[in-house]
């Protein structure tokens, strides 16, 4: 995997995630970090960054690790989202980061799509606020469709 690649693309795919101007921190095949920075416009009526907005972060991480993990199966298959739940624990304020990983083995995931199926795997997201405190967390659903 090429870190770079990964962040490129996603940042050149996705116009949201430089709206809100996510940040990379950490990339690799086995885990994605993300921050948001704190700004103002993404405040919500408490002055932490709007629940919408961590939404998307979350998401994105997530969807950095599956371009991560998976980059050699994107000429052949699409990563989609199928579903997400998020908890949000504590008010967060300031910058929050989103840290993702895969809980089924990329191996796995990869056996079932070339077995002709389509693969369900959660990512968990975990949300932290810049002292470290955990502000909530995420659990999204991604499958691979195969290319058409």
């Amino acid at each position: 995997m090429n870190p770079d690649m990964v962040k490129a693309g996603l940042l050149a795919t996705v116009p949201f995630v430089r709206t809100l101007g996510l940040e990379f921190v950490e990339l690799d095949e086995d885990r994605a970090v993300m921050r948001l920075p704190d700004d103002p416009a993404h405040h919500n009526h408490l002055g932490g960054p709007h629940a919408g907005a961590m939404f998307t972060l979350a998401e994105s991480a997530s969807g950095a690790i599956v371009l991560g993990a998976f980059h050699g199966l994107l000429d052949r298959a699409v990563p989609l989202a199928v579903r997400a739940e998020i908890h949000y624990h504590r008010l967060a304020m300031g910058p929050v980061t989103a840290e993702a990983r895969l809980v089924r083995p990329r191996d796995e995931v990869v056996a079932e799509f070339d077995e002709g199926r389509r693969p369900e795997f959660p990512v968990e997201v975990g949300l932290r606020a810049e002292d470290g405190t955990g502000t909530g967390a995420m659990t999204v659903v991604w499958t691979l469709r195969p290319q058409r």
